[in-house]
């Protein structure tokens, strides 16, 4: 297993990181990062998986991913559409994605991921979505000084040219919707405005 590098930048989104990294079953062959951006994540997957491939829309983010990884032959980085590109391996015992989702159709994207799953297999998705309800608002504002405070002291910043989008379903939505599609599925709430969804496909 590889010696954790010291992290190039600190946000939100690499706060969940050691999270994501604690899922990853152990005796893991083939790991994919969904929405992969400049391959943090993915490497980091490298010290834990066998092979892992990376995918993004973005072409200036897999350039940076590609470059970062300096021609390491565990890792593979995939510019296209998640929900229609060809990806080289057909099953993963891993697969994960960070605030990426609300960038997709949101059940498609789930529904493929579960697919891409071998059985056993374990899914990490962590995503934003937007405050509907009251309860959310109130959840919110009570969170919001430890969210600005944690940023300004961690001096967050993440990579230039990262597309944005703002999410279009509540957490309410998010939640009933991966309970319906993924049985079992743990969600949990974080602070720093981020939700967690964590799956293990049964096993044949």
């Amino acid at each position: 297993m590889r010696e954790p590098a010291e992290e190039p930048y600190w946000n939100t989104n690499v706060a969940r990181h050691p999270g994501i990294l604690r899922s990853v079953p152990e005796g893991c062959r083939d790991a994919l990062d969904v929405g992969c951006g400049d391959g943090l994540l993915a490497r980091k997957l490298a010290g834990r998986a066998k092979r892992v491939t990376g995918i993004d829309k973005s072409p200036d983010m897999i350039a940076c991913a590609r470059e970062a990884a300096a021609g390491d032959p565990q890792l593979t980085f995939v510019e296209g559409d998640f929900l229609t590109a060809e990806l080289g391996c057909a099953e993963y015992d891993f697969v994960c994605s960070v605030t990426t989702i609300h960038h997709m159709d949101y059940e498609a994207a789930l529904v493929r991921m579960r697919e891409l799953l071998r059985p056993g297999g374990t899914l990490v998705v962590v995503g934003l979505a937007r405050e509907a309800s009251v309860t959310e608002r109130a959840a919110l504002i009570v969170a919001a000084p430890i969210v600005r405070i944690t940023k300004v002291l961690r001096r967050a910043h993440g990579p230039q040219g990262m597309p944005v989008a703002d999410p279009q379903m509540s957490y309410g939505q998010v939640r009933a919707a991966a309970r319906r599609l993924l049985s079992g599925v743990r969600y949990r709430r974080h602070v720093l405005r981020r939700y967690s969804l964590t799956w293990e496909k049964p096993a044949r």
